[in-house]
């Protein structure tokens, strides 16, 4: 080997040799800091420093000691301390996370194989037992159908004083906005924008029969939190569907969601007036629908799927107008609904507490489907909550007219199964014959309805154009004209009563 090789090999050898003694010295010494550290916070924690410890400490102790790992966001645990942390440490890791996390706001979700996920505390979801509880606490408040009528009395005005609807504020006079009717072999379809306080619309699209005889019933048709919403393929299929069964189908949207951005924000949805925009605007459109000479006031309806779930359950509750209801994917005792627009505003809070289970009760004796899967927070719902719908409704004598088409194998949608329960339960209540959407095969068909894109649909047109001049622009303007129009409604109150 020449000589040259040989310096270069001793030269890299000797350069592996101080790498791996530098590796060796900053291993031991990371090792001296961490046992330091570890010292330093065992020596401090004591009564004067009230035993606290960073929150990532905790949680990498609880992992250490658990054999779990646990993930988070670090502005989650940014600036959070424990007080007293390790004397908030158990036997078991359920209680210990309980010790730790609870006063701190903060729960955890399982992620996996012993993998968690840290959160933020979710106010309206509960362990399932304590969900059940809860409702078999409600319950006990009432045992036959002249106590439930004095409950459920007592529950529906708070409803509307919590909602921010109380007094009712005044019906703006404008008339609704119509687009021009589109017209398909078995149905069409009308774009409105219904101005619902001054400045303030609803936008949505009415679905009705090409051919019908005499008065004809209403299934209002909220949506869920899903993207796209009301212009989503099978919300569009399935008011189509509805109208050529021989209803009219309203499709409408959330607030701050769909052509209601023209006027909001997306993020304004997540705001507390969400709830009382939704309410007032579904009043309207009931105001709107009865007063149409073709629609029969004594079949009127709703369904919506998960958040358009808990609205429907919301308004069957609250306007007796509405004879039918069916929420899809969204009744639990121990899920109270995750979005401002279904529990912002106390309405849970009502006749000394309430769940949205209870509150569904309060449609009876008038038909009800309820469907759920198993896959969501409604998964339980043959368990406990259905048993006790039927009990409510047996107060009545009319225990049949409450229903629960329980799909165990399907996830959080309103996809085929659930709409084809929806079609034979309003066929059946409505008297409308099957047959209309049915194939010669006896099944039902939904291949004829037309999909249209989604600026078909806009009230006020493709690119905003045709939104009045003097549309509401941002939520601080929201709030102020609500404001007004609710100081002008309570004055008038004040008068009427003196």
């Amino acid at each position: 080997m020449a000589g040259s090789d040989k310096h270069t090999l001793k030269s890299g050898w000797l350069v592996t040799v101080v790498m791996l003694l530098f590796f060796i010295s900053s291993r031991a010494h990371r090792l001296q800091a961490q046992s330091a550290k570890s010292l330093y916070e065992h020596v401090n924690q004591n009564t004067d420093s009230l035993y606290k410890l960073p929150l990532t400490t905790v949680l990498s102790q609880i992992e250490s000691r658990f054999k779990v790992k646990i993930r988070y966001a670090p502005e989650l645990v940014e600036n959070k301390w424990v007080t007293y942390a390790f004397w908030r440490f158990r036997p078991t890791l359920q209680a210990t996370f309980e010790k730790v996390l609870g006063p701190l706001d903060l729960k955890v979700n399982p992620d996996g194989d012993h993998k968690y996920e840290l959160k933020a505390f979710e106010y309206y979801r509960w362990p399932v037992k304590e969900g059940w509880a809860a409702l078999d606490a409600i319950a006990s408040q009432y045992h036959d159908k002249e106590s439930w009528e004095k409950r459920k009395d007592s529950i529906r005005p708070e409803l509307y004083q919590a909602v921010g609807l109380f007094p009712m504020p005044a019906r703006p006079k404008r008339r609704v906005l119509l687009t021009p009717l589109r017209k398909y072999p078995d149905y069409t379809v009308q774009n409105f924008a219904l101005e619902i306080l001054p400045g303030l619309y609803l936008n949505g699209s009415i679905y009705a029969p090409l051919h019908f005889k005499g008065k004809i019933p209403v299934m209002l048709s909220p949506d869920g939190h899903w993207t796209d919403q009301r212009y989503r393929k099978d919300c569009q299929i399935r008011c189509a569907t509805l109208a050529k069964l021989g209803a009219m189908a309203i499709s409408y949207d959330l607030f701050a969601w769909g052509e209601s951005l023209l006027q909001f924000h997306s993020q304004d949805h997540r705001k507390s007036l969400s709830i009382t925009v939704q309410t007032l605007g579904a009043i309207r459109l009931l105001d709107y629908v009865c007063a149409l000479k073709q629609v029969d006031t004594s079949r009127i309806g709703i369904s919506g799927g998960s958040g358009g779930g808990s609205h429907t359950v919301l308004m069957a509750a609250m306007d007796p107008r509405i004879k039918l209801s069916a929420p899809v994917v969204a009744v639990s005792s121990f899920f109270y609904g995750g979005c401002p627009c279904e529990s912002g505003r106390g309405i849970h809070e009502c006749g000394g507490g309430t769940d949205n289970v209870e509150l569904a009760a309060m449609a009876a004796p008038h038909p009800q489907l309820l469907i759920s899967d198993g896959h969501d927070w409604t998964r339980y719902m043959p368990e406990h909550d259905f048993p006790y719908l039927q009990k409510v409704y047996g107060y009545f004598g009319a225990k049949q007219l409450v229903s629960n088409v329980h799909l165990p194998k399907e996830s959080h949608d309103y996809g085929p199964s659930k709409r084809q329960a929806l079609y034979r339960f309003v066929s059946k209540y409505f008297h409308l014959p099957l047959t209309r959407i049915e194939s010669k095969r006896g099944l039902i068909d939904e291949s004829f309805v037309h999909i249209e894109p989604k600026e078909a649909m806009y009230a006020f047109g493709p690119h905003g154009e045709d939104l009045p001049s003097d549309a509401i622009k941002g939520y601080d303007n929201l709030v102020r004209v609500y404001n007004q129009e609710m100081a002008i409604a309570k004055k008038k109150a004040q008068m009427t009563n003196k």
